[in-house]
């Protein structure tokens, strides 16, 4: 009897202490997400959109000419490229987990150098630079974090990552404005600010460096015919994003002829699709599969860039707006359990192969931009080519997704 209350007594004790390092595990989980979040705000969300908006003020300040602002745009992107196919080397050097910190200084001291007029060139360079800042974040912060989190919550946790693009997005529609109201200068300054404070915020909230795993390097250099339709198809979802991104508030506020309020409402809610659409797309690949989740958002995606072409009442444009702007920073988490899926035994790998997709993305989704502001112009300001373009881009997206079982078994 005394031997069995003995039992009885010591088998409470590990269960208590498995429950107690369960929940202490999922709180350093949530708090990694939340240091990729901010992350993926300041160097992507704040960073790149919020450019947007203070468009109309740097002109009507006479920083800039109106040609000048775009090439100054551009920079951005060039930048995000550079960065993009800069990120692992300088992960390799540095540490994944420093770059990170180093590039959410770099972005937020690009605000503050931003509040003064130098020069073209000094303003060229300071987009670059919050450009490259975006593009390593982009390819570093998720690769930190998810080797840390359960096949099960992945692309929960991969949503809440990328959901700070679409804080970004939402920000650029509704902060920016009211800092404009205190003036340019004011609000490059307020921008700073916030980049500044989740910078600190996050600062001691990343993961310890993952470490990296041997596999053979004739195994890391062949990727499947799955993984490099997984990178065509993410690039041909960059260009089918591109005419609502560019272009949604101009045809609105000019193309209809509704006026500049009218289209920046609809900015308005592309941003709020954008926050929630990670979260939803992560959730769904957590229960249905990262495969047949992708496949529903092509179709689904699709359908919400082509209905412009179809009709462009009031309630059309809003579910056009709203689903695609969820699908801009939702689509994220679902190539990313994707390529976990395809690549499932090696975090190096998958790291590689994310950075790869991430430079693919930014090269359809720079070309696209300046292939379709050329066609915009050849066109004379057809605005219903363009979206039926993108809509053609992500349907060949699925295409592929369909054709490619076929083309193995063939193999």
């Amino acid at each position: 009897m005394t031997d069995a209350d003995a039992k009885l007594q010591v088998h409470p004790r590990p269960h208590q202490r498995s429950g107690s390092t369960s929940e202490i595990s999922s709180q350093q989980t949530w708090r990694y997400a939340v240091a990729g979040l901010s992350a993926s705000l300041v160097g992507l969300g704040l960073a790149r959109f919020s450019y947007t908006p203070l468009i109309p003020a740097l002109i009507a300040a006479k920083w800039f000419g109106a040609s000048d602002v775009v090439y100054l745009g551009a920079a951005n992107l060039a930048g995000y490229l550079a960065g993009a196919l800069a990120a692992r080397t300088v992960a390799a050097r540095i540490g994944a987990v420093r770059t990170l910190r180093a590039m959410m200084l770099l972005a937020t001291l690009s605000f503050f150098a931003s509040s003064t007029p130098v020069s073209f060139t000094w303003f060229f360079a300071w987009r670059f630079l919050s450009g490259l800042a975006g593009g390593i974040i982009m390819v570093l912060a998720a690769s930190v974090i998810l080797p840390h989190t359960s096949a099960a919550k992945r692309g929960m946790v991969g949503g809440v990552i990328f959901a700070g693009v679409g804080l970004g997005v939402a920000a650029s529609g509704t902060l920016v404005p009211l800092l404009l109201q205190q003036g340019l200068q004011q609000s490059w300054y307020g921008l700073g600010v916030v980049s500044g404070t989740l910078t600190l915020v996050s600062w001691w909230n990343w993961p310890a460096e993952a470490k990296t795993d041997t596999v053979s390097s004739q195994r890391a250099k062949h990727a499947s015919p799955a993984v490099r339709g997984l990178l065509v198809q993410y690039g041909l979802n960059a260009v089918a994003l591109v005419p609502h991104m560019v272009f949604i508030v101009d045809f609105v506020a000019r193309g209809l002829g509704q006026g500049i309020a009218a289209g920046s409402h609809y900015w308005v809610l592309y941003g709020l699709g954008a926050i929630v659409g990670p979260l939803v797309t992560g959730h769904l690949g957590d229960r249905a599969g990262f495969g047949p989740a992708l496949r529903a958002a092509f179709l689904i995606e699709a359908a919400a860039v082509l209905l412009p072409t179809v009709s462009t009442a009031p309630l059309s444009l809003i579910v056009s707006s709203v689903v695609v702007g969820g699908f801009t920073p939702g689509i994220v988490p679902l190539v990313l359990g994707r390529i976990h899926e395809l690549v499932p035994h090696s975090a190096e790998q998958q790291r590689r192969t994310w950075s790869h997709a991430t430079t693919s993305f930014a090269l359809f989704q720079a070309a696209a931009a300046y292939g379709f502001s050329w066609i915009y112009a050849q066109t004379g300001g057809d605005y219903l080519v363009l979206f039926a373009l993108g809509g053609g881009a992500v349907v060949l997206a699925l295409a592929i997704d369909f054709a490619l079982p076929l083309t193995t078994r063939k193999a």
